[in-house]
């Protein structure tokens, strides 16, 4: 019984649908100020929880590491360090975003995320198409076109985001050699300490309040490390392309919010924009969804 995979992915992604809400409480900050206090936390967790309740399996995975052939631990280390900057990168717009463009344009990203995740591993890993795909990506790119058109700087803003993602996802497609959650600790380590200077940078015109770093912690905790320790956990029972349908829910929930609490302005442009895009998720995962039906009724 898969259930208890459902449920992991699921709650994942109405975690991360959800996480407007403490980023725009905190949203006079700057965003640098957020990104790296969230690593920061998130990391100091990670490795406590890497150290302490996985102490077994972070060491078995690190001796596993170390005996792997030279050019396998090198090209390791290369995509999982390019791997930190794409995590990091990504990380830096979605609360620049966020806070300051758009809770409708990060949505918009993690909409069109997967279909540039594919259409990256058809160019890089040569992944096949099925010609309903393509009329997918031609679709979108047709919404990518209308939005563009009066709000070119969202748009960009909503693709950068969705391809920086889709990047980090596809150096993941064969990075299976190690745990996951060793893996993933390793990546916000890396990025903790590539950013870690930039702390001389932050904005000192706006107090830290325990407000602040309360919610920072809430970020840190709920809405990146229990998602992605959920979601590691649903791939042990479900399969990528089936746990991958549930991204959905995410900017389903961002649009939602953006709408109905924060009040974003929806122009007619961008309402047919958004129900191309929306129609072409669809069309795109038309085969996904009838096997997950299918799976579900037999």
């Amino acid at each position: 019984m898969n259930s208890k995979y459902y449920l992991a992915v699921i709650t994942t992604f109405v975690i991360y649908g959800l996480f407007s809400l403490p980023l725009k409480a905190i949203d006079k900050y700057s965003s640098l100020d957020i990104l790296l206090y969230r690593l920061m936390m998130a990391c100091i967790v990670i490795l406590l929880i890497s150290f302490v309740f996985r102490q077994k399996i972070t060491l078995k995975n690190a001796i596993k590491f170390k005996k792997l052939p030279n050019n396998q631990r090198r090209k390791l280390l290369i995509v999982n360090i390019v791997s930190s900057v794409m995590l990091a990168v990504n990380w830096y717009l979605f609360i620049y975003v966020m806070n300051r463009v758009s809770v409708n344009a990060t949505a918009l990203a993690y909409m069109l995320c997967p279909i540039i995740n594919t259409f990256l591993a058809y160019i890089f890993l040569k992944e096949k198409l099925s010609q309903l795909q393509w009329w997918a990506i031609a679709l979108s790119s047709l919404s990518c076109a209308l939005l563009g058109y009066g709000n070119l700087g969202e748009t960009v803003y909503a693709f950068s985001i969705g391809l920086f993602f889709a990047i980090y996802l596809v150096l993941q497609k064969d990075n299976n050699r190690l745990d996951r959650f060793f893996v993933l600790t390793f990546q916000i380590l890396v990025a903790t300490l590539m950013l870690l200077p930039l702390i001389y940078f932050m904005d000192t015109t706006h107090e830290k309040s325990s407000y602040f770093f309360g919610i920072v912690l809430i970020i840190a905790v709920v809405f990146t490390i229990i998602p992605m320790f959920l979601n590691i956990f649903a791939l042990n029972g479900l399969s990528s392309s089936t746990a991958g349908i549930f991204i959905y829910l995410n900017p389903i929930l961002s649009f939602l919010l953006a709408i109905f609490y924060f009040k974003e302005q929806m122009s007619d442009t961008k309402i047919i924009a958004y129900s191309i895009v929306f129609f072409s998720v669809l069309m795109f995962n038309s085969k996904l969804i009838l096997q997950l039906i299918n799976k579900k009724t037999a």
